[in-house]
C-alpha cells in the first residue's frame, strides 16, 4: 500500500465532519435553486431544517469514514451523492467545485505536488453541457420558452450568450443579464448581429471543450452553416426560430421538429379571485336585467368570454370531479343558487343582493333565517299555496316596475320565504301535476312562454270579458268559448292535449264564472265531462286518472 493510501482512521474526525458538512451544504444549495434535481423522494425534505441536517451530516460522516483510503472517500462521496441527486445533476459546476475542495483538503497531497489525482474526480467532472446562442436584434426568448429549451436538451443548459448592439434595445441587456446571459456588443448595423454569432458560435467546441449540444437562436437562415459547421464537430445542434405564436424547434441530428406556443397561456385564478369576479359578473347582469338572479348556464357563457376560461378550468383545478354548482355552494357566504329539480335551469345571485335598489326596502324580501319555522303551516291547501305565491308575485311587482317574471323567479322566492321547494309542497299537498302545471290551474294568474321559458303574472280582473258571459247563450255558443280559450292555451303551451282542469279554470278566468255553472244555466243534460265529450269540435284521452283535450 502506498503511504498516501494509508488508512483514513489515523485522520482527524474534525476533519471528516467538515467534509461531510461542506457536502451536506451543498446539498442545501440545490435544494433550495433546483429542488427538480434531487430525487423524487428527497424533494420535500426540509433540509435547512436543524434536525434534518444534522441528520444529513451524521449520514455523511459515517459514510465517507468507512473508507480505507482518500480514493475510497471519494468514491463513498460519488455513492452518496447518486442516491441523492438525479444523474443529470452530477454535471453541476457546483459539485465539481466541491470535488475538487476536498480533494485539496487531503493532508498528503502536498507531499505529492498535485501529482495524485483520484480517478472519481475525472468520474464527477462535467460529461456535458449545453450553450445558448441567441441573435437579440432578431429573437426574443421568455424565461418560460427558455425552460422549454432547457428541458430539450440532455445536457444541463450552463452557458447563454446573446449578440446585439445594446444601445438601442431598451433595458434588454439589464434583463438578459439579470437572467445569467453573456452579452456581446456589435456596432450598429445590419447583419452585424449575425455575423458575430457566427464567428463565435464557430468556435464553441474550442472555447467550451465540454459543450455536448447547442441552441442557435435566430429566425435568420444564414445561421444554417453554423449549425452545418458545429454539428460537423460532433456537437447536437438545435435551431430555434419564431413563426407567428409558436417557436419551432429544429434537431440537425434526427431531422426533428419540436413546436412550442408562445401564446401565453390564461393563469387560472385563486378560488378567492374566482368568486369575486363571479360575484361581479352577476352584479352586472343585475344592472341589464332589473333581476336578481342569473341562469348558470348564462353566467358560465358570460364569464368565458370576460376572462377567457370556463368554468369547467376552475372545477377541474380546485374540485376535480365535481361541477360548478358544486364548487359555488361552497360559498353560501357570498352567492345563493336554486334549482327547482334536477331537470329545471339553475340559477345564481349574490348573497347581499338588495331586491329593492329603488326604496331600499330590505325587510320585503325576508331569507329563511327571519322568517318564523311556523310559515308553512299555514298552507295547508291548494287555494292556500296559490294565496301564498299570489303574495309573493305583489311583492315582486312592487318592487319593480315590470309585471311579468320568469316563474322560477317566483319558486326561488317561495323558497326564501317558507324554506321548502315548491315542488316539495305541491307533493305534499297532494296536488296532480307539475309545477307549471300547478300554476296554469290556478285562477289568480295568466302564463305565457317567452323564448323557452314561461313568465307568471296577476290576472287583471278589471280586463276580463265576464260582462260577455251573456253571449254563451246555447251549446254551441259554449263549445265555441271554450274552444277559443284551448286554441290559446295550446298555443301558450305547444302541448296538443291540456288538462280539462286548466281548460276549467281558464274559462273561469275569461267569463268570471265557472264551466259546470254555465251548463246549468243553459240546461245543458250531463257533467262538464259529458259535454265536452259530446262535442264535436274536441277529443278526449285518459292519462291516469285526469282527463286531457285537444282541438279536434
Amino acid at each position: 500500500m502506498l503511504n498516501h493510501e494509508r488508512l483514513l482512521t489515523t485522520y482527524d474526525t474534525a476533519l471528516l465532519n467538515k467534509i461531510a458538512s461542506q457536502v451536506c451544504q451543498v446539498i442545501i444549495t440545490i435544494h433550495r435553486q433546483q429542488p427538480e434535481l434531487l430525487l423524487e423522494k428527497y424533494r420535500k425534505v426540509q433540509w435547512e431544517n436543524d434536525s434534518n441536517k444534522s441528520a444529513l451530516i451524521a449520514k455523511f460522516t459515517e459514510l465517507v469514514s468507512q473508507g480505507q483510503s482518500w480514493d475510497e472517500l471519494l468514491k463513498k462521496l460519488q455513492l452518496s451523492l447518486k442516491a441523492l441527486l438525479i444523474p443529470a445533476a452530477l454535471d453541476l459546476p457546483i459539485l465539481s467545485e466541491l470535488v475538487a475542495n476536498i480533494r485539496q483538503q487531503n493532508p498528503l497531497i502536498s507531499e505529492f505536488n498535485g501529482s495524485l489525482i483520484p480517478n472519481t474526480i475525472t468520474s464527477l467532472l462535467p460529461v456535458g453541457i449545453a450553450v445558448l446562442l441567441l441573435d437579440a436584434e432578431n429573437l426574443q426568448i421568455s424565461t418560460h420558452t427558455e425552460k422549454f429549451l432547457a428541458n430539450v436538451c440532455n445536457c444541463p443548459l450552463q452557458v447563454k450568450i446573446a449578440f446585439a448592439n445594446w444601445s438601442n434595445r431598451g433595458k434588454l441587456d439589464i434583463e438578459l443579464h439579470e437572467r445569467g446571459y453573456d452579452l456581446i456588443h456589435v456596432p450598429a448595423g445590419r447583419d452585424n448581429a449575425d455575423g458575430k454569432m457566427i464567428a463565435f458560435g464557430s468556435s464553441i467546441h474550442e472555447l467550451y471543450p465540454h459543450a455536448k449540444e447547442v441552441l442557435v437562436c435566430s429566425s435568420d437562415k444564414v445561421m444554417t452553416n453554423l449549425c452545418n459547421n458545429l454539428q460537423q464537430h460532433g456537437l447536437i445542434v438545435y435551431q430555434v426560430s419564431q413563426h407567428s405564436e409558436n417557436i419551432n424547434l429544429f434537431n440537425n441530428s434526427t431531422g426533428e421538429t419540436t413546436i412550442y406556443s408562445i401564446k401565453p397561456l390564461v393563469e387560472i385564478p385563486s378560488i378567492e379571485q374566482f368568486i369575486l369576479q363571479v360575484k361581479g359578473l352577476i352584479k352586472e347582469e343585475q344592472k341589464l336585467t332589473a333581476s336578481a338572479w342569473v341562469k348558470l348556464s348564462h353566467l358560465s357563457r358570460v364569464y368565458q368570454v370576460e376572462y377567457q376560461l370556463h368554468l369547467s378550468h376552475i372545477v377541474s383545478k380546485y374540485s376535480p370531479g365535481k361541477n360548478a354548482k358544486d364548487i359555488l355552494a361552497k360559498y353560501p357566504a357570498d352567492l345563493v343558487i336554486h334549482q327547482i329539480d334536477d331537470s329545471s335551469e339553475l340559477y345564481v345571485t349574490v348573497f347581499d343582493y338588495n331586491l329593492n335598489p329603488a326604496k331600499n326596502n330590505t325587510e320585503k324580501f325576508k331569507t329563511v333565517e327571519n322568517i318564523p319555522s311556523n310559515s308553512l303551516s299555514v298552507i295547508n291547501s291548494k287555494l292556500d299555496l296559490e294565496l301564498a305565491l299570489k303574495r309573493i308575485l305583489e311583492d315582486l311587482m312592487e318592487e319593480y316596475t315590470q309585471v311579468d317574471f320568469d316563474i322560477n323567479i317566483l319558486a326561488i322566492q317561495f323558497k326564501q320565504r317558507y324554506g321548502k321547494p315548491i315542488t316539495q309542497k305541491i307533493k305534499e299537498l297532494k296536488i296532480n301535476g307539475s309545477y307549471i302545471q300547478f300554476l296554469q290551474s290556478c285562477s289568480f294568474f295568466q302564463l305565457k312562454q317567452k323564448d323557452n321559458k314561461w313568465e307568471i303574472s296577476e290576472l287583471n280582473l278589471t280586463n276580463t270579458t265576464s260582462n260577455l258571459i251573456s253571449d254563451i247563450n246555447s251549446p254551441a255558443a259554449l263549445e265555441d268559448a271554450i274552444r277559443n280559450i284551448l286554441t290559446l292555451v295550446t298555443n301558450e303551451s305547444g302541448n296538443g292535449y291540456i288538462d280539462i282542469s286548466i281548460l276549467g279554470t281558464k274559462f273561469h278566468q275569461q267569463y268570471g264564472k265557472s264551466i259546470t255553472d254555465q251548463i246549468k244555466a243553459l240546461k245543458i243534460g250531463g257533467n262538464y265531462m259529458k259535454f265536452l265529450q259530446s262535442c264535436s269540435s274536441f277529443q278526449l284521452k285518459q292519462t291516469g286518472k285526469k282527463w286531457e283535450v285537444a282541438i279536434h
